[in-house]
């Protein structure tokens, strides 16, 4: 079960682990976490930058070690992390490397609500999503061999691949039992839209009258 945290959001997560290199103001976690891409691999809304980043120096994740000045522009304050900064760091990436959680996936609600679209439509939308999946893999793919990190620092962007290379074996499998016409209640599904029944009833739902 996840742990309730004291900041409760993964951009708290994604600032420890820059901020834990050294000191920095606000503006330079934000340039730091673009650089390294962790808005790639975490749900990052900058907006909240602000606000989560003063929460953990209340939480005590963080603290103020001084400030700087250039120009006309404004004071900027400059954090580093805590020891029980460090501490909160490691605790939560064991969590998220140990503990599964459900998360939501967009294509999951589609495939929720499948039947309110004619089978032919379907294969249709299926193809397009196929292609581009495909064209995705190939980019990272291309991106992961032109790149010279060590490994440790690209397993996330393995991981990432793995998943968009299931989804589109899956995706295209339920396609091609759809081309096929071996898909289940296939019949029922292309009757059901024939017989122009009501959006939102399943073919299974259909009465015998």
């Amino acid at each position: 079960m996840a742990t309730k945290r004291k900041v409760n959001n993964l951009l708290a997560l994604a600032v420890l682990s820059v901020i834990v290199q050294r000191p920095m103001h606000r503006y330079e976690i934000a340039a730091t976490l673009r650089a390294q891409g962790k808005d790639r691999d975490m749900d990052i809304k900058w907006g909240s930058l602000y606000t989560v980043v003063q929460n953990m120096a209340k939480a005590g994740f963080l603290e103020v070690v001084g400030s700087e000045k250039e120009g006309a522009r404004p004071e900027r304050v400059i954090y580093r992390i805590t020891d029980a900064g460090r501490a909160e760091m490691a605790d939560w990436t064991r969590e998220l490397l140990a503990e599964p959680e459900p998360e939501h996936h967009r294509f999951t609600a589609g495939l929720s609500i499948l039947a309110i679209l004619p089978p032919d439509e379907v294969i249709d939308l299926l193809g397009t999503r196929v292609a581009r999946l495909e064209e995705t893999i190939a980019r990272i793919r291309s991106d992961l061999g032109a790149l010279s990190l060590p490994r440790l620092f690209l397993v996330e962007t393995e991981y990432g691949l793995a998943m968009l290379e299931a989804e589109a074996r899956w995706a295209r499998a339920l396609r091609e039992e759809l081309v096929a016409g071996t898909f289940d209640a296939l019949d029922q599904w292309r009757q059901w839209h024939a017989d122009g029944m009501p959006a939102g009833r399943a073919p299974a739902e259909r009465s015998e009258d």
